[in-house]
């Protein structure tokens, strides 16, 4: 060694802040001064095959070092690098010499680590952790260890008189904290250290001094320490021990940020990952971005904004004392000028730029789980790309690419890996079109990881775990909408094994409110069934068996609840009464009307679910008005209990709609209303204002109208109330097919 290195004895010891661009770039013109024979790292040895991925084009910061235990892939330890991160400036730099330096990692094997996870520490219990940058940025006066490091270490430069200056100054200081706080709660940093130190002594025996140390500034005081190899043997003796698998996986920017739960996370990748990359003026280049943002989301941003905020930036570092302006002064000056003193766009900027969405990328040879090659090749093929940012996918399933990539997400689901998740479709509500929610999260390497014990590609490995689950199944309900998973996945295969289980449990429930709770998720089913063009008629016959049972013990299921289990009942009547609709058994739909007649006219059932049964049944047209007149009568009659005659209202005026249409119903709701005892009254008007407090405000108002006056809108000559015409125009009408059509199957393929 030579040069500022000459007077400093032993190896060279970088002790970085992780993701710290300062640092990053710190360590290379330290590098590039004292030029080591070696470049040793903190990080888990198993990594070292993986290193010379590094150099290859197709990978790109962010991304981690995956390890994970080979029999249990949930059990699993990221190390995330930027492109930033000191780290990984020294394995590029150890990468790009003419003669290539070796680069190893020396940090507690991940075997080892991996297999104390499975509980927690006894010497950290109740032990409060220090933050080192936060005890130094309180003894220097400051109240926010990010200001401070910008100060001390980002605003500095690379240091070019003595590139190690730095690191002496910020070695002492860690030594003066670990000499007042000892290991400052981090019990496990100690066999941590131990083994870098371990590593330290091989390396010495193969290159002498002469090679260097990237770690946290935290162990540097411990690997500089004089201990014996016997000692840190001690402490390494007996450690438990796991068999593990590594590989790269691309990280995000914000899942780089402490606020995401990473312990050594930083509160402004994007910002640092800006300060690392600009090549001179960060702030007026930072202030550019911005602006651009702001423009993108139409709001006047003119560049003499940019200037202005440039100039207040560095008026409130002149105030303040620093040397130059940090992302405090920045975003200040950023919500004074461009955001006009709102916090709204300004949290647009924090969340788009000072953390950001950035995803990496690791190139095709770099070892996987056989289900993440084919899930790989899978969203190239459909031109599916993985981001960081959420986005909204709109499928159309009549188009074979649509189709494709619904299934490949629906599968996901099966298997735990939500890359998406399903949400409402804003253009049309037809069964063709699915709107998906998209985002990228590295920790679904893992859950890939994890599923891959199921197989070795996505329809191999959902099948299997449908199969699985359908064995596993306790209820009714699990595996009915197990078969409804299957069926928007496209699993022909795990049908069988799912319809099997689904029939076992229908044979054995008697429970009609589990029955009644089935048979929606089964019509669903069939629903996507013919959509995607699956062949469901096991799936068919299933339904139609269930439909049947509940027809049967409905009746006598409804008679004599209380209110609680009437409302209960009532919602899975009108659950099994849109899954009816939805089925094609011969004679279903008949049958299930009688059920609703008998429901209808039954004293014995509840108000509620009588009321419900006689709307069901009109709106069908399956009851006619005068026979619906008659039951009001009869439940709104003096004999009638006024809390039960409520509940009957609340189950046939679900809307208002028909009763501003129908004077009969209304007048016999308003006679019964008015002739209710004072005290039945005040019992009865909390059910009333549930029911009359849902309507639309338009049909409140219409009611109250007609109430007003006394009955329902004057009729005109020929019959017609007010408002409408004496009949109907076929012509009028046949114009609203078109639109119609539109609105309820969307435009045609």
């Amino acid at each position: 060694m030579s040069g500022p290195a000459a007077r400093r004895p032993g190896p060279l010891l970088l002790g970085v802040r992780h993701h710290g661009p300062g640092s990053a770039r710190a360590v290379r013109a330290a590098l590039d001064a004292v030029r080591p024979a070696a470049v040793l790292i903190e990080g888990p040895p198993e990594g070292d095959a993986l290193l010379a991925l590094a150099a290859d084009p197709g990978m790109r910061p962010p991304v981690a070092l995956l390890a994970h235990a080979a029999d249990d892939p949930g059990r699993a330890a990221f190390w995330p690098l930027a492109a930033f991160s000191p780290e990984w400036v020294a394995i590029r730099w150890a990468q790009e010499q003419d003669v290539p330096v070796p680069v190893r990692f020396i940090d507690l094997p991940a075997a080892h680590t991996l297999a104390a996870e499975t509980g927690p520490d006894p010497d950290e219990a109740g032990s409060v952790r220090l933050d080192p940058l936060a005890a130094l940025a309180g003894t220097a006066g400051y109240d926010d260890p990010e200001r401070w490091w910008e100060d001390v270490v980002e605003h500095r430069g690379p240091g070019a008189a003595d590139p190690l200056g730095a690191f002496e100054a910020l070695g002492e200081a860690m030594g003066a904290l670990r000499e007042a706080y000892g290991d400052g709660g981090h019990a496990r940093d100690r066999v941590r250290e131990a083994y870098m130190r371990q590593r330290m002594r091989a390396a010495r025996r193969e290159f002498g001094d002469a090679y260097a140390v990237v770690c946290g500034a935290w162990h540097v005081p411990a690997l500089a320490a004089r201990t014996t190899a016997a000692a840190d043997k001690a402490l390494l003796t007996g450690l438990p021990k796991v068999k593990v698998e590594t590989a790269w996986v691309p990280w995000t920017h914000r899942r780089l940020a402490r606020a995401g739960g990473y312990g050594a996370g930083i509160t402004s990748p994007g910002w640092y990952a800006h300060l690392f990359a600009a090549r001179d003026r960060p702030v007026e280049r930072w202030l550019a971005k911005v602006a651009g943002l702001l423009r993108a989301e139409d709001r006047q941003v003119s560049p003499a904004h940019v200037i202005e905020a440039v100039r207040l930036a560095g008026t409130l570092a002149a105030l303040r004392g620093r040397p130059l302006p940090g992302l405090t002064e920045t975003l200040e000056a950023v919500r004074a000028v461009m955001c006009d003193g709102s916090d709204v766009p300004l949290a647009l900027i924090e969340d788009r730029l000072v953390v950001g969405d950035v995803l990496g990328e690791v190139p095709d040879a770099a070892p996987a789980v056989p289900l993440q090659r084919d899930l790989t090749r899978r969203q190239r093929s459909l031109r599916l790309k993985a981001e960081a940012q959420e986005r909204e996918l709109e499928l159309d399933l009549r188009k074979d690419t649509d189709a494709a990539k619904s299934v490949l997400l629906h599968r996901l689901r099966l298997l735990g890996i939500d890359w998406g998740t399903p949400t409402a479709s804003r253009g049309s509500t037809g069964t063709f079109r699915e709107t998906w929610r998209l985002r990228w999260e590295p920790e679904l390497s893992v859950r890939v990881a994890e599923a891959g014990i199921w197989g070795t590609t996505v329809a191999a490995a959902a099948t299997a775990k449908a199969e699985s689950d359908a064995a596993g199944a306790t209820e009714l309900g699990e595996v009915t909408a197990l078969a409804e998973r299957c069926l928007q996945a496209g699993l022909s295969d795990a049908l069988p094994a799912v319809l099997r289980a689904l029939a076992d449990r229908a044979a054995l429930d008697t429970d009609v409110a589990r029955l009644a709770r089935a048979l929606p998720a089964l019509a669903r089913a069939l629903r996507y069934g013919d959509v995607r063009g699956t062949d469901a008629s096991a799936l068919a016959t299933v339904a139609g068996g269930l439909a049947e049972r509940i027809c049967v013990a409905l009746p006598p299921a409804c008679a004599g609840l209380d209110a609680e289990a009437a409302a209960e009942l009532r919602g899975h009547v009108d659950a099994v009464h849109g899954a009816i609709g939805l089925l094609e058994g011969e004679g279903l739909r008949e049958r299930w009307a009688a059920v609703l007649r008998v429901l209808a006219g039954r004293d014995r059932v509840p108000g509620l679910i009588r009321g419900r049964a006689a709307r069901l049944l009109l709106d069908e047209g399956r009851l006619p008005a005068d026979e619906t007149a008659r039951l009001m009568g009869l439940a709104l009659s003096q004999a009638a209990p006024p809390s039960d005659a409520a509940g009957w209202i609340e189950g046939f005026a679900a809307d208002g709609t028909l009763l501003v249409h129908d004077e009969r119903l209304l007048t016999l709701i308003d006679t019964w209303l008015v002739g209710v005892a004072e005290q039945a009254f005040t019992d009865v008007l909390p059910l009333l204002r549930r029911t009359f407090g849902a309507y639309e405000p338009g049909v409140k108002r219409s009611l109250g109208e007609l109430v007003r006056r006394g009955g329902s809108p004057k009729p005109v000559p020929g019959g017609a109330p007010e408002g409408f015409a004496p009949a109907l125009d076929p012509a009028r009408a046949d114009a609203v097919l078109p639109v119609l059509g539109l609105l309820l199957c969307g435009p045609p393929p």
